[in-house]
């Protein structure tokens, strides 16, 4: 091989790698497949939502790549967050839709987060929580009526939940530890679906879940009236079409209780967020967060959503960051007092 040829196979060789890092973000996406993971069993909200963002997303980023789910669950949606945050690929070709309640499992310094929420590439959550709410949901044949029902008497109810960290497990100990009432939390079951099973067959009575998740999911249960809400969290008002169903804040005057409660319903109003990992090149991390808040805006993807009952009151990247920081600024006591009455150790 002459001299020159020599020399320019080297400087081609030394070069590459910079090449690569500085080609366009279209050229990177262009042919491309990449990654939604859902770090659920699917039928739940969780992979309602990440499939109807899969199914857009891709026409917003420059190089329109196809998107294809991957599902990862376990350990409430940890073993995904874990993922994203510490192994995957830190080019842009793989996001997720992360469960709500693990970012604030770091504020509490739980060992099992191995990362900081604050130094993810958040691209925005499909849900401010403005039309929805978190209800504590029974089977229609249950005796109670009322939440004040479980409180004070013999009557009680089976809650099935997640693992520790999820959100139904967390809201099912804040309502038998905060709130007084009668409830048995029954944990290990892996998402929505199977606690609905086990609710048909009254191996449970009820579950925690979000009032357009169980629209969503479970429509006809729903529309046949054979499950039935007796109270709402993440919510400072009523809902509207359940006016006669009290909010969480509503069942307690006491002010320690109250601050807990406010704490714990932070995470809703980021409810559906999406998430990148850390350290993104950042015209991909821009790329990816402006076609998200493209998408939500598109007439096609709203349509999408309304199929499927899905409430779309977006929120961008920013804005799930600073919810972040505010629950980060929350009173050491007060977090403090949340893990101690909602964790997986009360019984």
């Amino acid at each position: 091989m002459r001299p020159y040829s020599r020399l320019l196979v080297a400087l081609t060789t030394f070069f590459l790698p910079f090449a690569a890092k500085a080609q366009s973000v279209e050229n990177f996406y262009r042919g491309r497949t990449i990654t939604l993971i859902i770090p659920t069993s699917p039928a739940g909200i969780n992979d309602i939502s990440g499939r109807l963002v899969s199914r857009h997303i891709g026409r917003f980023i420059p190089g329109n790549p196809n998107v294809i789910v991957q599902y990862n669950p376990g350990a409430g949606g940890l073993v995904a967050a874990n993922r994203i945050a510490n192994t995957i690929e830190r080019d842009g070709a793989t996001f997720s839709i992360m469960q709500r309640a693990v970012p604030q499992l770091a504020i509490q310094h739980d060992p099992t987060v191995k990362f900081d929420p604050l130094t993810l590439t958040w691209l925005g959550s499909l849900s401010s929580y403005e039309d929805d709410g978190y209800l504590l949901l029974v089977n229609a044949d249950h005796p109670a009526k009322t939440a004040l029902d479980l409180r004070g008497s013999n009557m009680r109810a089976k809650l099935g939940a997640d693992q520790p960290g999820s959100t139904n497990s967390s809201f099912a100990y804040i309502a038998k530890n905060v709130l007084g009432l009668n409830i048995d939390v029954i944990r290990g079951y892996p998402g929505a679906a199977p606690m609905f099973l086990a609710m048909q067959g009254h191996e449970l009575d009820g579950q925690f879940i979000g009032y357009n998740s169980v629209r969503a999911g479970q429509a006809n249960l729903w529309n046949s009236k054979l499950v039935k809400p007796l109270v709402a969290f993440g919510r400072t008002t009523r809902l509207k079409e359940l006016p006669d169903v009290p909010t969480g804040r509503e069942l307690t005057d006491d002010p320690k209780k109250l601050a807990l409660i406010e704490f714990a319903e932070m995470p809703f109003f980021m409810a559906l967020p999406f998430v990148a990992p850390p350290q993104l090149p950042p015209e991909r991390a821009r790329a990816l967060q402006d076609a998200f808040m493209k998408m939500v805006a598109d007439k096609a993807f709203l349509e999408d959503a309304g199929k499927v009952n899905i409430d779309i009151s977006a929120i961008d990247g920013d804005a799930v960051k600073k919810l972040i920081e505010r629950a980060t600024a929350t009173p050491r006591e007060v977090v403090d007092l949340y893990s101690q009455m909602a964790g997986p150790d009360k019984n």
